[in-house]
Order: structure tokens, then C-alpha cells, then sequence
């Protein structure tokens, strides 16, 4: 490879990261302007960072409960729903994993309007135009998180030798024991990687949860996109960094626990 085109492609490199980047980083220095405008820097402050931790935004605060309450849930649940689904996928026949491998892979290659759109018409179905609020937004959420969870595992499961399972149960234990000591254990990375997945997936996502929500609750996305339409001050700048250096170490020590573990 010459000079030149490992030069160019470093640049290449440096663009892209740029363009994914720098947003954040603009966002995360905005969160210390004591200005109200982010044309111009005003000094440097920790005014937003206190009134986020002080509890005296309201919105905000209840915003981010909701957020972090229904990713938490909806992460636990698609995990356990995910690694389930996905070993019993894999315990499948071929034209019957196939049939099965192609409705996973249908939620996540719809827009996420149509998925919206779907589901909110099924409560509205289902429970009337009033029953939407926490518990369908949840619903909604578990009910996209789980394919990216069964697909994050099933790799793993693949990889296993087929007989493991089988040797468990003739050495005497029992389909609950294997399941735990066994398949788990060899698909726990595929199991981390499908929780960090949801996780983020719930807490990034905004028009799934604008239609299953309704009136009554919102999450930090949607309050976000209505203050957008009014003005947007520092403490949104602070949650979202807060947010996203918390995420960064999270991401962090679950890669570096995975990387001692290999």
C-alpha cells in the first residue's frame, strides 16, 4: 500500500469520525455555556448540570424517570423473552427456523412509523383511544428490543458444540441445571451484547414511543422535541451529556469485562 493511499485513507477515517462526533462534542461543551444561544459562548458555567441535579425542572426530572424506568424494564424483559426465543430457535428444524428467523428479522427492517403507527392502533383496538400511556409505551418497547436481543444471542448459540446440551443431560442434570450452567454461560456474550442493544434502543427511541404514549407520559425524546419547537436551554445540553458519558462507561466496562473473559 502506497504512501498516498494510506494518507487518503486516514483522512477518510478522520472525516467520518468527525461527522459522528463532533455533534456530541459540540453538545457537550454547549452544556457548560452560560448563555442561553449556541452561536455565541457566553463563560463557562455549571449552572444547567445544577439545575438538572437539583430536581427544580420538573419536566425534565419525571422525563428522565420515565426513560430510564421503561429502558431498565424493557431491557430485563426483552433479555429473558430474546435468550429464550433465540434457544428455541435454534433448537428449530430448518424450514421451521427459516420461517421463524425471517418474522425476527421483520421488526427491525420496518420503519419505525410503521411499527408505531401498528401498535398504536392495536391498543387503541384493544383498550380504547385513553389506554395508552406508561404501560404501552413499555409493551412497545419490550416488543421492538426483543429481536435485536434474539439476534445478538443466536450467534453464540451457533457457535456451541450441539452435543454440550445433550452430554449435560445424560451426565444427569436436569433441562433447568443445563439451561443454566450450560447454554447460558456460552451465550452470555451474545446475552450482554442484546441487553447493551435494548438498552440503548430504549433510551434513543423517540417515534415508537410518541405513538404508543399518548397524552399522559412522556420520555426524555418527546419532551425534547417539544421544548425543540420553543427553545432549548443548557439543561438539555447536560442531561443528554450526562447521559451519554454514563452510557460510554457502561460500554466501556462491559467490553473490557468481555475482553478479560476471551
Amino acid at each position: 500500500m502506497s504512501k498516498t493511499s494510506r494518507f487518503f485513507k486516514w483522512i477518510w477515517l478522520v472525516i467520518i469520525l468527525l461527522f459522528l462526533y463532533l455533534p456530541i462534542l459540540v453538545m457537550m461543551v454547549q452544556s457548560f455555556n452560560s448563555g442561553k444561544s449556541i452561536s455565541s459562548w457566553d463563560g463557562f458555567t455549571f449552572h444547567w448540570y445544577e439545575e438538572l441535579f437539583s430536581g427544580r425542572n420538573k419536566d425534565i426530572v419525571s422525563a428522565l424517570q420515565v426513560t430510564l424506568s421503561v429502558a431498565v424494564i424493557a431491557t430485563v424483559v426483552s433479555t429473558v423473552l430474546g435468550t429464550l426465543g433465540a434457544i428455541g430457535i435454534h433448537g428449530m428444524k430448518k424450514r421451521p427456523q427459516a420461517m421463524m428467523m425471517t418474522l425476527t428479522n421483520l421488526p427491525n427492517t420496518m420503519p419505525d412509523i410503521v411499527t408505531g403507527v401498528s401498535l398504536m392502533l392495536l391498543f387503541i383496538f384493544m383498550a380504547g383511544g385513553e389506554s395508552r400511556g406508561y404501560v404501552t409505551m413499555l409493551l412497545a418497547h419490550i416488543t421492538f428490543d426483543t429481536p435485536y436481543v434474539i439476534l445478538s444471542v443466536l450467534p453464540k448459540l451457533k457457535q456451541m458444540n450441539k452435543h454440550t446440551y445433550e452430554a449435560a443431560l445424560d451426565l444427569g442434570a436436569t433441562p433447568g441445571y443445563a439451561l443454566r450452567h450450560v447454554i447460558i454461560p456460552e451465550c452470555r456474550q451474545g446475552i450482554v451484547t442484546g441487553a447493551m442493544l435494548a438498552f440503548t434502543l430504549s433510551i434513543d427511541d423517540f417515534t415508537i414511543s410518541y405513538f404508543t404514549a399518548g397524552s399522559k407520559v412522556q420520555n426524555l425524546s418527546m419532551l425534547i422535541y417539544s421544548a425543540a419547537r420553543r427553545h432549548v436551554d443548557g439543561t438539555f445540553y447536560a442531561v443528554s451529556t450526562a447521559m451519554f458519558l454514563v452510557l460510554l462507561i457502561l460500554l466501556l466496562v462491559v467490553n473490557r469485562n468481555t475482553a478479560e473473559a476471551d
